[in-house]
């Protein structure tokens, strides 16, 4: 359980957000801002998990800035990659069903009736290779996807996963927080239209 939006979270799901929409400035103003302030471990995996919604060439030049900011070299082995392709279906079932909820078998059905790859490959890469990785708790990843979601103006995907971010552990007040967060990288139009979506996933 997520009761409420540390420091430290808040400043990852910022990050997250800069990662996902910003200018390669303001990417390399972000990652200087979480240095010594948010554990290197998880600003690792949010800029990993950031293939996922926002492609390869932002994850890219993310680690790359976060490479000469932080001076860390990358390590040698994946020491938390899940390489075993049954186990990344099971965890990502796993996961994917904590997110989702009562909807999961509803995403499932009409995922697969998209394209049965979208649906394996959202299964077992996004969920279970990525997203059940061990450093970083599912709450805090759901609300950097929340984060992710609404600087990209993806709005289907971003209630999902404002759900999400509540199945996972975190709590009304704590989402709430974290939409403020980011509140300031959005169009005021944005902003009004996602406290709406908000208040929908909360039957307000």
């Amino acid at each position: 359980m997520l009761p409420s939006l540390d420091d430290e979270t808040a400043a990852l799901v910022h990050l997250a957000a800069i990662l996902a929409g910003g200018s390669e400035a303001q990417v390399r103003s972000a990652l200087t801002a979480v240095l010594g302030l948010v554990r290197s471990v998880w600003v690792e995996e949010v800029i990993l998990q950031t293939y996922l919604f926002a492609g390869f060439p932002r994850a890219l030049n993310s680690a790359r800035e976060w490479r000469r900011i932080s001076g860390e070299r990358g390590p040698d082995v994946d020491a938390y990659g899940i390489d075993d392709p049954v186990e990344r279906q099971q965890k990502g079932e796993v996961t994917c069903a904590t997110v989702y909820g009562r909807f999961y078998e509803r995403l499932r059905v009409n995922i697969h009736e998209l394209h049965p790859a979208l649906d394996r490959w959202m299964v077992e890469e996004g969920y279970g290779k990525v997203l059940s990785r061990a450093p970083l708790d599912l709450a805090r990843r759901e609300l950097c996807v929340v984060a992710a979601c609404a600087i990209a103006k993806q709005d289907r995907q971003l209630h999902s996963h404002l759900h999400g971010a509540l199945h996972a552990g975190a709590s009304e007040a704590t989402v709430t927080a974290a939409l403020a967060v980011i509140a300031p990288l959005l169009e005021t139009d944005d902003v009004r239209r996602y406290q709406g979506l908000w208040a929908r996933v909360l039957g307000k």
